[in-house]
């Protein structure tokens, strides 16, 4: 099954509900960062969040990007997406591991720490982007993420991200929830849909199962009017390319470039996001630099 978001609203417009199957886009973000069981929780429940968060932009150049920094042993985590369903992120310390809460239950705040922030920047192609940061509440990444909506902007809302890991290492399962009170919501609505969501399984549970998103919609909203606003596909992607890092290389001096070139035996970058080599020749970046 593909990765994708789905996205309704109910018909009274009280409530907002976002869904998302991201098991495959997780499972390529490991893959490429080679990250230890609970490094990939984190880093897959921030992408999770990343590409539901960003799809809610409308310019298609506009890019979301989420960092967390608490201060624990996996350092920060950044992730960035657009409207397109398309997302890449990187953990500084994609090795780094803690012992399980219990069998079955990493323990993401502990490898996160919450002596910091959460920032979350939305580029919309303006001079400045806008940029909300608040202190971090648990590095559990669900938590951090609400409680960005309530107090940056305003809109209280229940997150859950979890992220499965088999125990092969790789991802057996992924997603995310996001439903968000809307102007004017009821107390009523909201205790409705609050109780039928904590009589449902932890999201990455659901997803293991094999259990469509648009099934355990009409769950979240039971008894609650509803409609499906919005469908995507959803991808790890990243927007490196072998021009842009070119430049890159091309902005060091020649003697940089000839002193790392006759150590290494060639020049390389590799995408922090990606993890993707890109090799040149020397004679490449010296006719990159030439150019105008």
């Amino acid at each position: 099954m593909n990765d994708y978001l789905l996205k309704a609203i109910d018909n009274s417009q009280q409530v907002r509900i976002m869904l998302a199957r991201t098991t495959g886009l997780v499972e390529e973000a490991r893959r490429r960062h080679h990250t230890s069981p609970t490094a990939s929780a984190a880093l897959g429940r921030v992408l999770t969040a990343a590409v539901m968060m960003g799809s809610d932009m409308k310019g298609e150049k506009d890019i979301t990007t989420i960092r967390i920094n608490g201060n624990g042993p996996c350092g920060p985590i950044i992730a960035t997406a657009d409207p397109a369903g398309n997302v890449r992120g990187l953990i500084s310390e994609p090795e780094a591991d803690v012992p399980s809460l219990y069998p079955g239950k990493l323990a993401v705040g502990n490898l996160v720490g919450k002596d910091g922030f959460l920032e979350v920047s939305k580029d919309l192609g303006l001079q400045q982007p806008f940029v909300g940061k608040v202190p971090l509440v648990s590095g559990e990444i669900g938590e951090d993420i609400a409680s960005y909506y309530l107090n940056s902007e305003q809109i209280p809302a229940l997150v859950a991200v979890g992220v499965l890991v088999a125990p092969d290492v790789t991802i057996q399962a992924a997603g995310g929830l996001i439903i968000q009170a809307l102007p004017g919501a009821s107390d009523e609505i909201l205790e409705l849909v609050e109780s039928n969501v904590l009589k449902m399984p932890p999201i990455s549970t659901i997803i293991n199962d094999g259990t469509a998103l648009e099934e355990s919609l009409t769950e979240i909203l039971k008894d609650v009017p509803y409609r499906v606003v919005g469908q995507q596909p959803l991808h790890f992607k990243c927007t490196c390319n072998r021009e842009r890092l070119q430049a890159i290389l091309a902005s060091l001096s020649l003697e940089e470039l000839q002193s790392i070139y006759h150590k290494e035996g060639k020049l390389e970058v590799v995408c922090n996001f990606c993890r993707e080599v890109y090799t040149y020749t020397l004679e490449e970046i010296e006719e990159k630099k030439q150019k105008p």
